[in-house]
């Protein structure tokens, strides 16, 4: 991070962080550099290190540096997915033989990606509650080298101890990674809280406008930084530097758009926990919600996530998800736009007869920055 940021806030470190204005000029935006090749002074000359913009990019280092600052990490590392920063990882810091712990609500794509292709690779896995410690525990094995933490998590919004598990995960031998997705670095940092690696989908939160697909992993271990450096290198899949410099257009926004979401969820929440036709709602910010002591402690608000249980089951979670006009079905969350989907047929039609599937008459509400009024007449005519 920049020296003179040392100290600053969060809302300065996302708008200056990685981002001097450029020297030649005095551009205040750092430029898109465009570019697959350099010219180097000589052979082996390297200016400023940059040879292939695989290996590295200038627009690429910029938004690793932002979100290494983000997260209060020591490297950033931005890849084309966060499924692709998830790969890197896992190839990274698993071998054949090895074992890790997954939640037992978590992403679709991550189960997928676990289950489906790195099994393959003679990696084993066990599903544990990752709120409840004494899950984790009976998860592991002396083989374990693993753990994998999302909070708030997906769909079901549940909330892990980090500080608790990184504890757990240092006993075993075993490393912490926390999804940070849910919550962004503006509401919650797991490496201060024990955690090895924090992973993003930068689509999300941190992008926040529907208009990029990225990913991100950030560490404060130096010599893990340098064996991700280098698997993200041998294995290709980088951000762009378009997308870098889009996902840091929306970071200079973070603070204000999660306040935003997350003050607007709240409203939702409280619609919802009073509607006829909802039998159960997930948010972390409700006192009646399990772990709502948890992230009240590690998390700066409750986050822009809603998930809620329909009366009428499975066909009537699917119709609210048709009747909405402002919140657009679709798949994806965190942008400035509300959006609505049934995860048991859409994104988490993965994890189906899993032990992670989902209640068939589940909605997951990624709520926006609209007028949170009109947002409530719009879940209120949905519902009937």
């Amino acid at each position: 991070m920049n020296d003179h940021l040392s100290g600053q806030r969060f809302e300065t470190v996302a708008i200056h962080a990685g981002q001097e204005p450029d020297p030649v000029t005095g551009a205040v935006v750092p430029p898109i550099h465009q570019v697959s090749t350099y010219k180097q002074d000589g052979v082996g000359g390297l200016r400023g290190g940059y040879e292939y913009s695989r290996s590295a990019n200038p627009t690429r280092t910029a938004l690793e540096d932002n979100l290494a600052a983000l997260e209060g990490g020591g490297r950033g590392l931005a890849f084309a997915s966060g499924l692709a920063a998830e790969d890197c990882l896992l190839r990274t810091v698993l071998s054949p033989g090895d074992h890790l712990v997954i939640p037992s609500d978590a992403y679709g794509g991550t189960f997928r990606l676990i289950a489906k292709v790195v099994e393959r690779w003679g990696v084993s896995w066990s599903v544990a509650d990752t709120g409840d410690p004494a899950s984790v525990r009976q998860a592991l094995r002396p083989e374990t080298r693993l753990i994998w933490v999302e909070t708030p998590s997906n769909p079901l919004l549940g909330i892990t101890d980090i500080a608790l598990i990184a504890d757990l995960a240092r006993t075993a031998g075993a490393r912490l990674v926390v999804d940070n997705t849910f919550a962004s670095p503006y509401l919650q940092q797991p490496l201060a809280l024990g955690a090895d690696v924090v992973v993003h989908s930068t689509t999300k939160y941190l992008g926040g406008h529907s208009d990029v697909v990225g990913g991100a992993l950030v560490t404060s271990d130096a010599a893990l930084a340098e064996e991700l450096a280098f698997h993200q290198n041998a294995m290709g899949a980088v951000a762009g530097p378009f997308d870098a410099w889009l996902v840091m257009r929306g970071v200079k926004t973070l603070a204000v758009r999660m306040d935003r979401h997350s003050a607007n969820a709240a409203r939702v929440v409280e619609a919802l926990s009073a509607h006829r036709k909802v039998s159960r709602v997930y948010y972390p910010g409700l006192p009646s919600h399990p772990g709502h002591e948890t992230a009240a402690k590690q998390m700066r608000d409750f986050g822009g996530m809603v998930s809620f249980q329909v009366v009428g089951g499975e066909s009537a979670a699917v119709e609210v998800c048709n009747r909405t006009r402002l919140f657009t079905l679709g798949e994806s969350l965190g942008g400035v736009e509300s959006l609505i989907e049934h995860p048991g047929r859409m994104t988490h039609a993965s994890v189906s007869g899993s032990a992670l599937e989902v209640p068939a008459d589940l909605v997951r509400l990624s709520v926006g920055i609209e007028a949170v009024d009109d947002l409530l007449a719009d879940l209120t005519q949905a519902l009937g």
